[in-house]
């Protein structure tokens, strides 16, 4: 069990070696329902209070239905409104496991023929070298995406979907979220009824500079099932990750470019796009976990880390991570950390804390309350800068 500590220090708590679970406030603003929000944002906020089985599930039917005729709505808008209108935090999760669900279901053909569409979170890390002539952007097209898909097929990534097509692009979030998601459905139904199963996307080019970045795409493919085929297997990283993970680095090298390319688990679009950008947040984290902890022990000692919640403009809201010496206070370097609203407050806070004691920091100390986006006399974005414990 991932934990923080509960003692009083100086200031927030500090750790000590009996663990217990981490707590932190949620500094997003949690807005009541808006009369003229979508009906199944009313619903998702009654499933979550009913008082019995039979109103929760009257709701839930509610919600599913909604969100069905919202798919149906090729242009988008009215999932995007349901999603816009829906406070973060539980009745979000719940729409959004709901949606999860729906663009799990495969796609039918014909009879017993059906395809599933999936996504396939790729966390690229990159750097360039600008002496060496390396352009500030390239395309994230493959050349050989046949040799991907058969990758996958040979180690059975897809839980026995061995028929399968991927898009040739690296395409962005943006191009799987949910005002979208109707529109990538229209188009695999479209490819289906002339024969085809590899979807075209478009792909966006990455743009690094010399400090290594985490930068998000996605592969897009159809998989061949039975119409009552179960959802893709949710499981971890399997055999076949490590060889894809070379293959993607190898086809997205350039000279004067550094890329390491690391895949997750293929899934329904909704469930790929929420990995996806909590990888790449852990792995934004751990890069600059590794290159502050570094600096900091060459030049002024161990740090004190501290974990705090800030309220942004508009009530949105993010976790922060400072580290600093009592030394060299004016030195302390942040991280914030973006909190998205299909995930729990405590779920950033943990990867935060775990990534801490892997790093084998002893001070880990959670600042609490929610504060400021701004420090209020210098308008900095404001960081604790924790003091030596006595």
């Amino acid at each position: 069990m991932v934990t923080a500590c509960a003692r009083p220090a100086r200031r927030g708590l500090a750790c000590e070696n009996r663990r217990v679970p981490l707590d932190i406030d949620d500094p997003r603003a949690v807005a009541a329902v808006m009369p003229d929000a979508p009906p199944a944002v009313a619903e998702a906020v009654r499933a979550l209070s009913a008082a019995s089985e039979s109103a929760r599930e009257a709701s839930l039917h509610a919600i599913d239905a909604a969100l069905d005729a919202a798919l149906a709505d090729v242009d988008g808008g009215t999932l995007a409104r349901i999603f816009d209108a829906a406070p973060p935090g539980a009745a979000y999760r719940l729409l959004w496991r709901r949606l999860g669900e729906r663009m799990a279901r495969p796609i039918v053909l014909s009879g017993d023929l059906a395809v599933a569409l999936f996504a396939l979170p790729v966390a690229i890390v990159a750097a360039r070298d600008a002496d060496a002539g390396a352009p500030a952007g390239w395309a994230t097209s493959i050349d050989d995406i046949a040799a991907l898909a058969a990758l996958l097929r040979e180690h059975d990534a897809l839980g026995g979907r061995r028929e399968l097509a991927l898009g040739g692009a690296l395409v962005p979030a943006d191009a799987i979220d949910v005002a979208t998601l109707p529109r990538v459905q229209a188009a695999v139904r479209a490819l289906l009824a002339a024969s085809s199963r590899a979807l075209d996307l478009c792909p966006r080019a990455i743009v690094a500079d010399a400090h290594e970045g985490v930068h998000l795409r996605f592969l897009v493919g159809t998989a061949l099932c039975a119409a009552d085929a179960p959802p893709l297997p949710a499981g971890a990283m399997g055999a076949w990750a490590t060889p894809l993970a070379r293959a993607l680095s190898r086809a997205l090298a350039a000279p004067g470019l550094s890329v390491l390319a690391l895949p997750r688990v293929p899934a329904p679009l909704p469930q790929a796009l929420a990995a996806g950008r909590v990888a790449q947040r852990e792995l934004a984290a751990q890069l600059f976990a590794s290159n502050a902890l570094r600096r900091m022990r060459a030049s002024v000692g161990e740090p004190v880390a501290t974990i705090s919640a800030h309220r942004l403009a508009g009530g949105t809201g993010e976790l922060r991570l400072s580290l600093a010496s009592p030394f060299a206070p004016r030195d302390a370097e942040g991280y914030r950390c973006p909190l998205f609203p299909f995930e729990r407050v405590a779920d950033a806070a943990t990867m935060l804390d775990d990534l801490l004691r892997d790093c084998r920091v002893t001070d880990v100390r959670v600042e609490p309350g929610v504060h400021a986006d701004r420090h209020g006399d210098t308008g900095l974005p404001l960081l604790f800068k924790s003091k030596m414990r006595e």
